[in-house]
């Protein structure tokens, strides 16, 4: 059986050289090639079928400076836009909120993986995901299973996206142009956003959201 080959997507040379050195000890594994951000992962995704090398799994980073993030990306290869059967994509990240963990599912991604999980747990999400499979940290299983099994009111996948904007300070008028909706919609997710989280205002909410893992901090 032939090795799983990787594409490696990671802004952080250092990071992308311990990640590859890990992988280069998983039996059956090799790292064929790697990228800074999301567009430089398409090119190599599309060069190397080009070659008659596809890629089995992209293990991408999340966050990568001012280049393209691991979600567009995501999306991006799931959609076919690298001219190439779409591999599977595992998420492997520093952040573990609600937000992030939502938009890399809803992206297509295959799993998703914290980046100091015991490297037999990321050998074993590698295999998984590039078997078809689900592959998920288990805090973040134990997150996604908690939305799903809290009585509690659970925000849906737009009022967490509200919330990341809602965070960066940006005006009522302004997040319903960014997400293609009316200020009143907008004004209707608040005020369902402050009831879920048992707050009466901005700044509580964001806080609150931050506290809770809901949103990054800013």
């Amino acid at each position: 059986m032939s090795d799983i080959r990787v594409l490696l997507v990671d802004d952080h040379p250092v990071v992308r050289a311990g990640l590859r050195a890990m992988l280069s000890d998983f039996p059956g594994v090799t790292v064929v090639a790697e990228a800074s951000d999301g567009d430089a992962a398409l090119a190599e995704l599309s060069k190397l079928h080009t070659l008659g090398e596809p890629v089995d799994l992209v293990l991408m980073d999340l966050q990568m400076g001012s280049g393209m993030d691991g979600v567009t990306a995501t999306e991006k290869i799931k959609a076919g836009e690298a001219g190439t059967p779409p591999p599977p994509v595992l998420i492997l990240t520093t952040y573990d909120t609600d937000a992030d963990i939502l938009a890399a599912v809803e992206a297509g991604a295959s799993g998703y993986m914290l980046k100091d999980a015991p490297p037999e747990q990321i050998r074993q999400a590698v295999l998984s995901a590039a078997a078809g499979q689900t592959a998920l940290a288990p805090e973040v299983a134990a997150r996604l299973m908690g939305r799903i099994r809290n009585p509690s009111p659970v925000l849906s996948g737009r009022e967490v996206q509200l919330l990341e904007l809602l965070a960066t300070g940006m005006s009522n008028r302004a997040m319903a142009k960014q997400l293609f909706i009316s200020e009143a919609t907008v004004k209707t997710h608040l005020v369902h956003i402050y009831s879920k989280l048992g707050v009466d205002n901005r700044t509580a909410a964001i806080a609150a959201a931050t506290q809770r893992r809901i949103i990054r901090g800013h």
